[in-house]
């Protein structure tokens, strides 16, 4: 009896069991929804379960999931949630959607990252505590995969005290086929026209002052009729805190954008 299914994605170094995802998982619980709640690669403690490394182009494998999802539950229509680098995965899963048979109902995001190149350069320009947390995030990362495969990851800990530009320098040119940072980083980019192309009505919730993902991305890219954008213009990068009690404003919109008619559908 449940009113569909909602997959949802975590942000980059979050996982299935980070508190916006477990807040918004009840909400939408609450609301009549069957929710699943998606790992990347790496993340949530799933590091012994590939060799491989997780990075952001690896978007085959969660449109392979969605899909696995789709004909394994088959009860009623399969909508994606995400936040900030899930909220890309979720909206290149949606320009995906049409070519691979996938019927998703809408897409509602939090501060997705459009434009990587951009928010790196935003993370290093702006405030430290940002760039200092994700540097040790991934650092801790790739050590629990060096600790597993010592085989196929002998670098040692100079490569992890590279910054966070080196870093990412140096894991895609020894472990992706990009060649270089700026092919990498267009790869997995939303920015711009790409978005123009989106079949799926999508909801976008983003804070003027998101200091990792800059409102300017948002207000130069071309989207279809079926999206709707929201600035806030407060909310940092998915805080959106409303409350005392430091309630999430952000995991409440998701579940009610998922509720509502799609954009675009009446």
């Amino acid at each position: 009896g449940a009113r569909g299914v909602v997959l949802l994605l975590h942000g980059w170094e979050g996982s299935a069991d980070s508190t916006y995802m477990r807040l918004a998982a009840a909400r939408l619980l609450d609301d009549g929804f069957e929710v699943v709640r998606l790992n990347f690669r790496d993340h949530g403690q799933t590091h012994h379960l590939n060799e491989g490394l997780f990075h952001s182009n690896l978007i085959d494998e969660v449109v392979h999931a969605a899909v696995d999802l789709a004909a394994r539950l088959g009860t009623g229509p399969l909508a994606v949630g995400g936040y900030s680098l899930g909220g890309n995965f979720a909206l290149r899963l949606a320009l995906r959607a049409p070519a691979v048979g996938l019927a998703l109902s809408q897409v509602a995001v939090v501060c997705p990252l459009l434009d990587p190149a951009r928010t790196m350069l935003a993370m290093e320009q702006g405030f430290p505590a940002y760039l200092r947390h994700f540097e040790a995030r991934w650092r801790a990362s790739l050590r629990r995969k060096r600790e597993l495969y010592p085989e196929l990851y002998d670098f040692g800990d100079d490569v992890l005290a590279l910054r966070m530009r080196p870093l990412t320098q140096w894991m895609v040119e020894r472990n992706t086929d990009f060649g270089t940072l700026e092919r990498y980083f267009d790869g997995y980019s939303v920015a711009g026209d790409r978005l123009a192309a989106l079949q799926v009505p999508a909801s976008i919730l983003t804070a003027a002052d998101d200091p990792v993902i800059p409102v300017e991305d948002f207000l130069e890219a071309r989207l279809p009729a079926s999206a709707c954008l929201e600035i806030s213009r407060w909310g940092g990068h998915c805080g959106f805190v409303e409350d005392a009690a430091l309630n999430g404003f952000g995991e409440r919109w998701l579940a009610e954008r998922l509720s509502r008619p799609a954009p675009g559908r009446g």
